[in-house]
């Protein structure tokens, strides 16, 4: 029996000269998770937004549930039962209003559901939703009081209030810990019982291999691969999805220097057990834990973001407090931050200002920013990391996921420091972009100390010499990345680990 539930045919999309799908055929199923694979300008963020009524088509045809389907706007894909949740979490909020306004925002804007709102019963409704998607919090509560794993689950939840056919999730666990994914799981695992199709963007090994019934790849805006079957091929659909074999990292171990940051009895919150840790030149370490281990909260403290509750943290042999970042700046200390959308990208700034904009002073002359200087750096960064773009003036927002998070690498590489915090700098982007970015710092490492926060295990051992683990705020565990024991690097992940574990 044909169980698919939407059906694309000779799918074609161009923008100007560039043509983005090119003839693309794929099939959803009915109850099963597809996992959506591919490169950055593989044309992924444009078939959803052809499927959520974004775009047009050029040709071709969708079909969901045996009728054409052809949405000129994304309130029509829903009523067609097409729901979407972006990875960009501003898609899917508005912070300036509350949790149950955000949850009922939809309904809200139905024709004939009442000029006059009946407050009581928009929070009965808000609750239900909340209740069902088992998500525990005040919704009288501003999302902008929020932070961005319980955003992610605010647009989650609305888009399950819409009960779709077909659900677009689009990179949802990268802001949440390993209890919301598992809650986010259960949920898709529901769905998929009840008969609705999903469609999964995700390169997450750990999530496909959870959740996946089948996995796609995509290149050139075409399907490269369909990879079905008991024992998904994941190496198979990267191979698809880059067009060439995937290997195993092969790092070239540095030679450590000498000591540059020294942290001793760090406690990073009160109760939290005091550790040490020394970080040296020319090594990148990466530190890996759950959500909530305290990757994030040592990153602040070293940028001058967070307070400490005690120990000392000493660079270069002297005292390290930075009470701002400004400070840890001047003392040669730089860090990308995790949330690019919000704590790091600058929206009215084109590529080459959002790279200079910490070091003005290093591209102007008499307190005269000069713009050749700014973009002949700009272009030569560009260059190094392979940043896809037009030129060095294109507006950030008209750049992939991948490609921002690229330009904030560039940023924090433009100028020489001695201490480099990376907090998830692959949050959101492929594979190839990982690569590029974990490539681009390890050949820059020689002379600092770099610090690089790190989600999946997969990534720590692309980049790291040696790699940290982080359990309820304290270093629990440190590993050599060589033949590395990937079983007790999980348990202490987990904290099940003996305290203090060292290989």
């Amino acid at each position: 029996m044909d169980r698919s539930f939407c059906r694309m045919t000779g799918l074609t999309k161009a923008f100007g000269d560039n043509l983005v799908l090119r003839g693309l055929d794929l099939d959803l199923p009915a109850g099963q998770v597809t996992a959506l694979m591919g490169a950055n300008g593989a044309g992924k963020s444009t078939l959803v937004k052809i499927l959520s009524g974004v775009h047009a088509s050029d040709g071709g045809r969708i079909e969901i549930a045996g009728r054409d389907f052809a949405p000129a706007t994304p309130a029509e894909a829903i009523r067609g039962g097409v729901v979407t949740v972006h990875q960009s979490i501003d898609d899917g909020v508005i912070p300036d209003l509350d949790v149950a306004s955000n949850l009922m925002i939809d309904r809200l804007a139905e024709p004939g559901y009442g000029f006059f709102l009946r407050r009581g019963g928009l929070l009965a409704e808000a609750r239900g939703i909340a209740a069902r998607m088992g998500f525990d919090i005040d919704v009288r509560t501003p999302v902008a009081q929020l932070g961005v794993a319980d955003r992610q689950l605010i647009a989650i939840a609305r888009a399950m209030s819409h009960e779709p056919s077909l659900l677009i999730l689009d990179e949802p666990t990268s802001s949440l810990s390993a209890l919301e994914a598992e809650r986010l799981f259960a949920l898709i695992d529901r769905l998929k019982a009840r008969g609705v199709a999903v469609l999964y963007i995700s390169h997450r090994m750990s999530d496909i291999r959870r959740i996946a019934d089948r996995i796609v790849s995509m290149r050139d805006g075409e399907i490269a691969g369909v990879f079905e079957g008991d024992a998904l091929d994941y190496e198979g659909a990267v191979n698809a999805m880059l067009g060439h074999g995937l290997t195993d990292a092969d790092l070239t171990m540095a030679q450590p220097g000498r000591a540059v940051v020294e942290m001793t009895g760090l406690r990073l919150r009160a109760g939290a057990r005091p550790f040490d840790l020394t970080l040296r030149e020319n090594e990148v370490v990466a530190v890996t834990g759950l959500l909530g281990s305290g990757k994030t909260a040592l990153a602040l403290a070293l940028f001058g973001l967070h307070r400490p509750a005690g120990g000392a943290i000493r660079l270069d042999g002297a005292p390290h407090t930075p009470r701002s970042p400004a400070a840890a700046i001047r003392a040669g200390v730089f860090m990308s931050a995790k949330d690019r959308a919000s704590n790091a990208v600058v929206p009215g700034f084109d590529i080459a200002r959002n790279i200079s904009v910490p070091f003005l002073g290093a591209v102007s002359t008499l307190s005269v920013v000069s713009r050749g200087q700014e973009r002949a750096q700009a272009q030569d960064l560009i260059a190094a990391l392979d940043i896809v773009c037009r030129s060095d003036r294109d507006a950030i927002l008209s750049l992939s996921g991948g490609n921002q998070q690229k330009v904030m690498l560039a940023r924090w590489l433009s100028q020489a420091c001695r201490f480099l915090v990376l907090d998830e700098p692959f949050q959101g982007v492929d594979i190839r972009s990982r690569r590029d970015i974990g490539a681009k710092v390890r050949r820059t490492a020689q002379g600092r100390a770099t610090l690089v926060c790190v989600a999946e295990l997969d990534e720590a051992f692309e980049i790291a010499d040696r790699i940290v683990v982080m359990h309820d705020h304290a270093v629990t565990a440190e590993f050599v990345n060589r033949d590395v024991d990937v079983g007790a690097i999980l348990s202490a992940v987990t904290g099940s680990a003996a305290e203090g574990q060292a290989a």
